[in-house]
């Protein structure tokens, strides 16, 4: 048994209930951060704007905002949870080593942005470990192979 498959097994096991509704309150999350991202993108290049080319700035902008809409529904939905979490962690990473970070805690110029990037940074991987739960498509999935 690898530790991938040893992980699964725990965290099913493991799993208790009220953490689907924290699951699904962060896919939505998620997928109103990439609304704002899309509905206003120049924020999105404003903070890439550290980086001199201009095509990584533009395309950064573009995954950032796909991979929240996308990911935050998948997560939202429990469908393939841990694969949409690997899309999330580098996005959040960044914003919380790199871009967040020069204003600190309970700054009032960042109005708490930090400090969601941490919440959000340390549910996604508590969400790579534990998996998607019993209200989940994965969950419905596996009950029903042959439908």
């Amino acid at each position: 048994m690898n530790l991938t498959t040893k992980i699964e097994v725990w965290a099913d096991s493991h799993h208790p209930a009220w953490i689907d509704y924290v699951r699904i309150a962060l896919g939505i999350f998620i997928l109103y951060k990439g609304i704002l991202f899309i509905s206003n993108t120049e924020a999105l290049l404003q903070t890439a704007s550290n980086v001199d080319l201009a095509f990584f700035s533009m395309a950064l902008a573009h995954y950032v905002a796909f991979a929240h809409l996308v990911g935050g529904i998948l997560i939202a939905f429990g469908l393939l949870t841990r694969f949409a979490v690997l899309f999330q962690l580098p996005i959040l990473f960044f914003a919380v080593f790199f871009v967040n970070i020069n204003q600190g805690f309970l700054s009032v110029s960042n109005n708490l942005e930090f400090e969601i990037s941490i919440l959000v940074f340390a549910l996604l991987i508590v969400f790579l470990i534990y998996g998607s739960g019993k209200f989940s498509v994965d969950h419905w999935m596996k009950q029903h192979p042959n439908e």
